[in-house]
């Protein structure tokens, strides 16, 4: 197919393009996509098992993440490689984990809580702005430590206007025709960065001189204490970008994710209503089997790349440098001899079998698995905990939503849209 059509086909029908590629060709085949070049897709697990455990100087994720540059900066932990990157991961680890992750608990229910509680009754809606009203106010909270104030209006108006444009279709569109360095220096995108930015570093800089910097729990306090071995704080243009990171990759990912999980929901009452009665009984095993079937099913990203920085074998074939090898999660969770009756939602799965480590990747995996990962589950279930002690959802059409391309991430066709019982 000529590489024009391969782009079309990835950008606007990817699911199928994928599907019918994996149909014709097997576990591993190659695409061609304007300005990126060969991509080796891969859906065998033993091959993603060795991808991921690969030498992360070989398989180079931050490479294949450049795409990202414009909006996250060089310093994200999305965008390096090597020591570099691993240095940066080593800091940003501990908020995103255990304790102090779990701390955050009582906050995420209490913002969901607040906005659940403005949503309509007796008339249909779309759940997906709803949630990303919810996944914003939880990393303006949690992750910048903001309380309501002129300064949290301004960073949430600013900060939602960027997202917004670099969701966009058009702002793909450009990257793909011009290349991330072209693009980031046009001057329509530094209108839009520039103001965002000069709030992000104002917020720096006066959390640094915080007198009760130390006592305070958000992350982005947490980060200014961290020192690197050599003693050294990290910069505010790293914090900056971090922060940025932390935004592009929990936000809409997230508010996504839980979209779809409603969306698959209310079209099996039987499991709705099984996660409402162990929620209320206080259990958590089968909201984790929920969680885990719907990243299954509907992953936000259906591919994690990899650039290789030298030739390598990668499954039984050599393989030259430059050439990007293209776990795909998509096809990966739809394997039938993994995953029997594969195309069907039924979190029971999780129940009778843990979730594969190279069979169950929404979040990739190796050293370069989403920073992220166990933030992101444990906020979907504080908020999914809120809804389901708060509104009766059932759906506004018998007919599924199809999976659509929004820049990066693949969302409910409709935005996930539901009815609540008055």
């Amino acid at each position: 197919m000529p590489m024009p059509l391969q782009t079309l086909g990835w950008a606007v029908r990817t699911m199928p393009f994928l599907e019918r590629a994996q149909a014709k060709y097997g576990d591993m085949w190659t695409m061609k996509l304007a300005q990126e070049g060969p991509w080796v897709m891969v859906s065998d697990p033993d091959v993603v098992k060795q991808v991921f455990k690969g030498d992360p100087d070989v398989f180079r994720a931050g490479e294949g993440n450049a795409i990202l540059a414009p909006l996250v900066g060089n310093n994200s932990v999305l965008t390096l490689d090597g020591s570099a990157h691993m240095t940066q991961r080593k800091l940003m680890l501990p908020p995103l984990h255990g304790r102090r992750m779990q701390a955050y608990g009582d906050l995420m229910r209490e913002i969901a809580e607040r906005e659940i509680d403005r949503w309509p009754a007796g008339e249909a809606m779309t759940l997906w702005p709803r949630m990303q009203a919810i996944t914003l106010e939880i990393i303006l909270q949690a992750v910048f430590g903001l309380e309501e104030g002129p300064r949290l209006d301004a960073l949430r108006t600013r900060l939602r206007e960027v997202l917004a444009a670099s969701t966009d279709p058009v702002t793909m569109l450009l990257i793909a025709l011009l290349g991330t360095r072209r693009f980031e220096r046009l001057p329509v995108v530094r209108r839009e960065l520039d103001p965002a930015d000069e709030l992000l570093f104002e917020q720096i800089r006066e959390r640094r001189e915080d007198p009760a910097l130390e006592k305070r729990t958000d992350i982005l306090s947490m980060l200014l204490s961290a020192r690197y071995d050599d003693g050294k704080p990290m910069s505010d243009i790293e914090l900056r970008d971090e922060l940025m990171t932390l935004l592009v990759a929990g936000h809409e990912t997230t508010a996504t994710s839980l979209a779809w999980t409603m969306e698959r929901l209310v079209r099996h009452p039987g499991a709705l209503e099984r996660l409402r009665d162990e929620i209320a009984a206080g259990e958590d095993q089968y909201l984790d089997a929920v969680v885990k079937e719907t990243l299954r099913l509907r992953p936000v990203l259906p591919v994690v790349v990899r650039r290789l920085s030298r030739d390598t074998e990668v499954g039984g074939r050599l393989l030259p440098a430059g050439v990007a090898v293209a776990p795909c999660i998509h096809l990966v969770h739809r394997r039938p001899d993994v995953y029997p009756d594969p195309g069907r939602f039924r979190p029971e799965r999780f129940l009778e079998e843990p979730a594969g480590t190279y069979t169950w990747i929404p979040f990739g995996g190796g050293v370069r698995r989403c920073l992220g990962a166990s933030f992101a589950l444990f906020e979907m279930k504080q908020v999914l905990t809120a809804m389901m002690s708060r509104i009766e959802p059932s759906a506004t059409s018998a007919t599924p939503e199809r999976v659509i391309r929004r820049a990066i991430t693949m969302s409910p066709s409709r935005g996930g849209e539901v009815t609540l019982a008055a």
